[in-house]
């Protein structure tokens, strides 16, 4: 069976759509090959109107371990649900795709991405969304393609388009880029290595290279599109019964003090008073008696809400008023309180309107890292940050069990922006978790999660090379005008245009994500909307300070301790003992032990004196010995020829009866026995680290012994022949 196949140059590398070969029941299916990764993906709608009020869109990232020639390790020996890599890859295609499904479409549409090889150089998170584009533009369902995704890094002061693994090691970041011919729909980006972050021209630069380098993908779609298309099918939205009735309401809503109403301060305060009027609204158009009353009430509420959008949105663009009455400029109120929990290692709480979240550090063992099981080569992360948003943060009743998809997209994100100020795991050998509780939740609890995040690690000590400051932001677009919100409400957000979420230190940003509700913006727009981002940015920046100016100079006293030292390798045996008995005896005396293959020791205890106690015995027992040390030593064991005197843990050496005294001794028993204590000075190590031991009192007075000759044969090394 032979597919249809289109091929294009992307970074050097070739990029292959193909259809008409694998599963060619759904309506729109098409392979993607880039190098050795290759994805499967489809498209299909339902063909009956769903009863949901919003695009019932789902999108599947589905990993195959085959892919990489490995058997997963969940029970049974198969795929689980997917991980938090395959759910942040489906996102990226997810807010690509769905700003272009026509307003009122509703058919129920599944997208599933199966990756089926991946080569570990070509990622396939950004594959995905291409091929998604192809299906979906060579379906028969109605959307308003095609679109393109590429990534763009840094390497040697140059953009790469779709770096491979090897060179995104190399770059100064991680940037996910998706538009049309004309415009950016959504953005995604994260700074790398140990710095400060990215200025905003840099990203804004990156932007406008990835923007050109999509325009071969969307020909190349075009012409799969056009070759192969399927006629898209009609579909009917939602009766909009609302034409005669918006002008009137709107009106009457105006002269009810619909716009004092909207810029009441408060969320709930703001919520009833908009509520009262709606009702009021209604109760004067719908008679209590009517047959179809509950109808009638729906709809004058889904009507309403379309003026309250409307006229909320008129006072942004001609007035510069917003619902809580601020200018589009302003970022609302911050309090800050640090370490709030006295056990923690780290804490904060961060406020800001009406937006809370509590930050919360806790330090581990390299033993608590995360293993990574997915496509990419199995690693540890040693840092985590878990975002938890409970119902009640929004004063709502749902619930609790699980993560959201939007949980850990906004997880990410903070960690995205926190991982690249933390210190090296050799100069601050913790694993970090941080945990952001969304206490209060009305806009940005994931740009407040950044800031009470970086908060708690500073209140635990944890040596971060800058703050990180985050702000979402918003945009509202009508007839060619405009304007950039800062600090979105969480009405403004449902009702705007764009959510732009923008984090950074005062030097420049680490990490952003952007998502368009609209045909998207232009990178001019963006760039303005980076520029009033980092305004609010120092401005938070400018309050965190004002709390916590640098990290604390101790950890915190419940924080547990990490002691290191290096150990030669050869050692490594001795300190964990036949069988591990050596060590399990270490760990008994309250602290946990780690060793690695170069010889580096971490002791890990929450309690300072065990550990250190730990320490003493590992040296004592990795300690090497040096020719004319002295020891005040004990006798352990004598034996016809001489004493075996302990010097250290672990470390005996051999006194010969013929340097216990300037007399002759018969017996080793008239001149020591067991237990006794005596000084003792190391005259020669031979080749194999057996220690020969003189009495220093007597050094020079008694002839000295010879250097034992190299072992021979079955014989004891230095003893006297056996008779």
């Amino acid at each position: 069976m032979i597919g249809k196949t289109f091929t294009t140059m992307l970074g050097g590398r070739e990029l292959t759509l193909e259809t008409g070969k694998l599963a060619k029941l759904v309506s729109g299916s098409v392979t993607l090959r880039y190098g050795d990764t290759l994805l499967l993906v489809t498209a299909q709608a339902r063909g009956d109107l769903s009863t949901l009020d919003f695009l019932p869109l789902t999108v599947e990232f589905e990993e195959r371990h085959y892919a990489v020639g490995r058997i997963p390790g969940s029970f049974p020996r198969r795929e689980g649900r997917p991980g938090e890599k395959a759910i942040l890859s489906a996102r990226i295609t997810d807010r690509q795709i769905r700003p272009l499904f026509p307003k009122g479409y509703r058919q129920e549409t599944q997208v599933i991405i199966t990756v089926l090889s991946a080569d570990g150089q070509n990622l396939p998170d950004v594959l995905g969304p291409v091929a998604a584009s192809a299906a979906l533009s060579i379906s028969d369902i109605p959307w308003a393609g095609p679109t393109a995704c590429v990534r763009v890094g840094r390497v040697a002061g140059e953009y790469v388009v779709n770096p491979t693994v090897d060179q995104m090691a190399e770059s100064e970041f991680d940037l996910v880029v998706a538009g049309t011919r004309e415009s950016i729909l959504m953005v995604e980006a994260g700074a790398q290595g140990s710095g400060l972050g990215a200025s905003e021209d840099l990203l804004v630069g990156a932007i406008e290279f990835a923007h050109a380098q999509m325009q071969p993908i969307i020909d190349l779609i075009l012409e799969m599109k056009a070759a192969l298309g399927s006629e898209k099918f009609t579909f009917i939205a939602p009766a909009d019964l609302s034409i005669d009735i918006i002008p009137e309401l709107t009106a009457a809503a105006r002269a009810a003090g619909l716009k004092d109403a909207l810029l009441t301060p408060g969320k709930k305060d703001r919520g009833a008073r908009i509520k009262a009027l709606r009702d009021g609204l209604i109760a004067e158009r719908v008679s209590p008696d009517a047959d179809d009353r509950a109808a009638q009430v729906t709809r004058y509420k889904n009507d309403f809400y379309k003026v309250e959008k409307a006229e909320l949105r008129r006072l942004i663009l001609e007035e510069d008023l917003r619902a809580d009455g601020r200018n589009t400029r302003t970022v609302r109120p911050i309090w800050i309180e640090a370490r709030p929990l006295p056990r923690a290692h780290g804490s904060a709480i961060f406020t800001r309107g009406e937006t809370q979240v509590l930050g919360v550090a806790t330090l581990g063992t390299e033993r608590d890292a995360v293993l990574i099981d997915d496509l990419t080569a199995e690693k540890e992360d040693k840092f985590m940050l878990h975002y938890n948003f409970p119902p009640y943060s929004t004063g709502e009743v749902k619930r609790v069990g699980g993560q959201s998809r939007r949980e850990i997209g906004h997880g990410n994100l903070a960690k995205r922006a926190i991982r690249v100020v933390l210190p090296s795991f050799e100069s601050f050998p913790y694993t970090i978790r941080l945990v952001g509780e969304v206490l209060e939740s009305n806009g940005s609890s994931s740009m407040a999660t950044v800031c009470a995040g970086t908060l708690a690690l500073m209140d635990a000590g944890v040596p971060i090379t800058a703050p990180v400051a985050g702000v979402a932001m918003g945009l509202v677009m009508e007839e060619g005008r405009y304007r950039i919100l800062t600090d979105i409400l969480g009405s403004e957000d449902a009702l705007g245009d764009m959510d732009f979420k923008v984090c950074g230190t005062a030097e420049g940003v680490t990490a952003l994500q952007m998502d368009i509700k609209i045909g998207g913006i232009t990178p001019a727009i963006m760039r303005e909307a980076l520029n009033q981002a980092r305004d609010a940015r120092l401005h938070i920046l400018g309050k965190m300070a004002e709390v916590l100016s640098a990290p604390r100079a101790q950890l915190a006293a419940t924080a547990p301790r990490i002691l290191s030292l290096r150990i030669n390798p050869e050692l490594i045996g001795k300190v964990i003992g036949p069988g591990g008995k050596q060590i399990r005896e270490l760990e008994a005396m309250g602290a946990s032990v780690n060793i690695d293959e170069d010889g580096t020791v971490r002791i890990f205890s929450a309690d300072g004196a065990a550990g250190e106690a730990v320490k003493a015995r590992i040296e004592s027992l990795t300690r090497s010995a040096t020719l004319g040390e002295e020891f005040d030593g004990t006798v352990v064991k004598t034996t016809p020829f001489g004493a075996f005197i302990n010097l250290f843990a672990g470390q005996d050496g051999m006194l010969h009866i013929s340097q216990m005294s300037e007399q002759r001794i018969e017996a080793v028993e008239d001149a020591m026995n067991v237990g006794d204590k005596l000084r003792v000075k190391i005259a020669g190590i031979d080749d194999r680290g057996k220690i020969d031991l003189i009495r220093p009192e007597l050094e020079g007075k008694i002839a000295p012994r010879e250097p034992r000759a190299p072992r021979e044969g079955g014989g004891d090394r230095g003893r006297p022949p056996r008779r």
